[in-house]
């Protein structure tokens, strides 16, 4: 069975650090190009890290640039985000998927996702 599962959720303080985790099963990641996306209460999901169709490049949402990074272990079968100087405004719960930014609102398969909570 494919899946993508998410992990290293939590509650951190401003300014805090997280490492998530999106691990693969049923498939090999290295194949595919895997991005992060994110969605708060009350607000459409948004693509945090992830590849624009036009050019395949790694795009960062504007608010983490410089703060998040996006990286992968192939033979964990993982992919990881590294979220430094977190701020209450990255509260949401994230999502990992194998799909560029353009197709964020057409995607529908959706994994649990990996709540983090930004609070002091």
């Amino acid at each position: 069975q494919i899946r993508l599962v998410e992990s290293g959720g939590g509650l951190v303080q401003p300014g805090g650090s997280l490492r998530l985790s999106c691990a693969a099963s049923g498939f090999t990641l290295g194949d595919y190009t895997i991005g992060w996306f994110r969605q708060a209460p009350g607000k459409e999901r948004e693509g945090v890290a992830c590849t624009t169709i036009s050019d395949g490049k790694m795009k960062y949402l504007d608010s983490v640039k410089g703060r998040f990074t996006i990286s992968r272990d192939n033979a964990k079968n993982t992919v990881f985000l590294q979220m430094n100087s977190l701020k209450p405004e990255d509260t949401a719960v994230y999502y990992c998927a194998g799909i560029p930014c353009e197709l964020i609102n057409t995607f529908s398969h959706w994994s649990q996702g990996t709540q983090v909570t930004v609070s002091s």
